[in-house]
């Protein structure tokens, strides 16, 4: 069977120094043979200068979602490519595979499968691809770093779009889509209807009533092309972690749950990133596109150790409407010191619009403040004799202390939940995963009320 030129070549340069050093011609003569052999493998190796490469990917990806992107090389050299290549991704852009091998005949050209798995949100870029053209005897090889710049933009997960189903349907009952029969009234005028007991006497209408001799009701449908506006805030309050994730992925995951919601009941849908400054903005979002706009400018958020600017809330929201708005905040109430300012700006906005304040709470508070299994008996702990006595920190007592500094933490959390409240707002608060559905619940309380 005839065997391949590699392998001959190969065999060639094993055997023949063999040869040599017997014949007496000592270990030069071996070592000029491979200089020679290692010569000709790199001139029978492809000019990379003769390389042209095109990448074919999307712009955007869904972090833990993959997407499929493909490499193709041009060989328009005289010499057969037999590269190994290296899109130099960042490690976050889960590529895969890392590394792959092309053999390109001389004008022809190949294609290589690459699949991404980010896992983490925001951009991911590459500088160039790396490729490594061989000689036929594999001993040397020439290496050139092609320029070819490139980004993913990687989108949160939505992992809150599986709540959105059910609240869709509940949206159609409001609409009067399905046969159910809703009480309360919205802000349009729809239909004349029987008074049933439990209805709102405020929604007789008398006239109706003197002509048919008994009491008729108006009903109401919730009014469209109605405005929300979406604030995230990403500034120390979004930095904090809960659960080993910053409070404001729960932010970024309320924000696509209203944001899809709303655009769906046909309101216009605003987004604004906030810290000192604002990050990243989307205006008039429909329902066409607001996962797919809210998503690109939500990839780029990123916590920053800075204060926010709740000061500058009410003028952009002006800037956006001047009509009566659900402004929803997606931020988090920790302490009166620490959301003082956002404190100070509710009774403003809650004067013209209505509001809705987030706020993430800590499963692993909950489970340090509690004492015997009951809240609420922490604080006995640190008071009265044992205190009186003067006695000294121990290790059973450091488990107090975090018991006590956890309880305050929660009492303090209650507490501006509580001005929150009386300032005018709605507070939504819960568990990482609670908020988002909450919020959207939110939502739908205000289109049923009529307050949006």
């Amino acid at each position: 069977m005839a065997l391949s030129g590699r392998f001959v070549a190969l065999l060639a340069v094993a055997v023949v120094p063999t040869v040599l050093l017997g014949s007496g011609w000592g270990a030069s003569a071996w070592i000029g043979l491979l200089v020679v052999a290692s010569a000709v493998d790199l001139l029978l190796a492809a000019d990379l200068r003769q390389v042209r490469i095109e990448r074919r990917m999307p712009r955007l990806a869904r972090r833990d979602a993959g997407a499929d992107g493909t490499l193709v090389l041009a060989n328009d050299g005289r010499r057969v490519l037999r590269g190994l290549v290296r899109d130099m991704w960042e490690p976050s852009a889960g590529q895969e595979p890392r590394r792959v091998r092309l053999t390109v005949p001389a004008g022809e050209r190949r294609t290589a499968q690459m699949r991404f798995t980010p896992f983490r949100r925001g951009r991911r870029t590459t500088t160039g691809i790396a490729i490594r053209a061989s000689g036929p005897l594999g001993l040397v090889a020439r290496q050139r770093v092609v320029p070819a710049p490139a980004e993913l933009v990687v989108t949160p997960p939505f992992r809150s779009r599986r709540h959105l189903p059910s609240r869709l349907a509940r949206l159609r009952e409001l609409d009067g889509e399905t046969t159910l029969q809703l009480r309360g009234h919205g802000t349009e005028f729809d239909s004349l209807r029987d008074y049933v007991r439990g209805d709102d006497v405020r929604s007789i209408d008398w006239r109706a009533t003197a002509r048919r001799q008994d009491l008729v009701v108006r009903t109401w449908r919730p009014e469209r092309d109605r405005r929300v506006v979406v604030v995230v805030d990403a500034g120390r309050a979004g930095a904090g972690r809960v659960d080993d994730e910053p409070r404001l992925d729960t932010a970024i995951e309320t924000a696509l749950l209203v944001g899809a919601l709303a655009a769906a009941a046909g309101d216009r849908v605003d987004l604004v990133v906030l810290d000192d400054a604002v990050r990243g903005r989307v205006l008039s979002a429909t329902r066409s596109d607001v996962v797919q706009r809210f998503g690109e400018t939500l990839a780029l958020a990123e916590p920053e150790l800075r204060p926010t600017d709740w000061a500058a809330v009410p003028g952009i929201v002006d800037a956006v409407t001047t009509q009566r708005a659900l402004v929803v905040l997606a931020t988090s109430l920790d302490s009166v010191g620490a959301s003082g300012d956002l404190l100070t700006v509710l009774p403003v906005l809650a004067r013209r619009h209505a509001v809705v304040v987030t706020s993430v709470e800590d499963p692993a508070l909950a489970r340090m403040a509690v004492a015997d299994g009951s809240r609420g008996r922490t604080p006995g702990l640190l008071s009265g004799a044992g205190s009186a006595a003067g006695l000294r920190p121990g290790p059973g007592h450091a488990d107090v202390y975090r018991r006590a500094a956890a309880e305050r933490s929660l009492l303090d959390a209650d507490g501006v939940a509580d001005v929150a409240r009386r300032a005018g707002a709605e507070v939504v608060r819960g568990l990482p995963e609670e908020v988002p559905p909450r919020t959207a619940d939110a939502y739908l309380r205000a289109k049923a009320a009529g307050r949006l």
